[in-house]
């Protein structure tokens, strides 16, 4: 399966790279080439940090995909979830000049996490997504180290029917993300290893 036709940058970048591109120019014709050269150089870092490229989901229906690229920093338990009693969590390291736009891990419906907070099931400054597939197994997004208070923004609203692998949230300067499953899920993954976002299976959920 193949995401949606989206640009290969993220249109959060958009005007970063059209001010730049506009500046490399009107720098060239007007100062000369030596004073584009660094308006040229950001123009290229903006297009690293707001790639967005197309990415081949996995045909797993019970799959849980990663959200983000990076690397596995940690494996573990967790009880502080929506999800009931224990649950599995897979901590990622973001890639920061990896794909700007985080991945949804499951198909299925996003539910709301202002109201487990309102049940103290999840602390208030969390960002991410829950999402609860057909199956009723319930998957949680969450996002960690924000740099320069840039949290990252979710662009799907509750209530949305999601597929496996759509991009759902623009990372920004986000340093990890966070994935928790069911407890009886199985994990597949090990720390250390490299995830691509959208691509690699992080975990399966247990109704296969």
């Amino acid at each position: 399966m193949i995401g949606r036709r989206n640009p290969f940058v993220a249109r959060e970048g958009m005007p970063f790279l059209a001010v730049t591109l506009i500046g490399t120019g009107v720098a060239w014709q007007y100062a000369g080439v030596n004073y584009s050269i660094p308006l040229a150089m950001l123009f290229i870092y903006f297009v690293l940090v707001f790639r967005d490229p197309r990415r081949d989901v996995p045909a797993v229906p019970l799959g849980i995909v990663s959200p983000v690229d990076g690397i596995v920093v940690g494996i573990g338990l967790t009880d502080k979830s929506v999800l009931n009693g224990e649950a599995h969590k897979i901590i990622i390291r973001v890639n920061s000049l990896g794909t700007y736009t985080a991945r949804c891990p499951v198909e299925g419906k996003i539910m709301d996490f202002r109201g487990a907070r309102l049940h103290k099931q999840v602390p208030g400054e969390t960002a991410g997504l829950w999402v609860r597939t057909d199956e009723n197994d319930d998957v949680v997004l969450q996002f960690h180290g924000h740099r320069f208070g840039l949290a990252p923004r979710a662009f799907l609203r509750y209530g949305e029917r999601v597929g496996q692998g759509q991009r759902c949230a623009y990372l920004r300067l986000t340093r990890f993300a966070e994935v928790q499953l069911p407890i009886n899920g199985r994990v597949l993954v090990t720390a250390g290893q490299r995830v691509a976002a959208g691509s690699d299976v992080l975990a399966k959920l247990p109704h296969a």
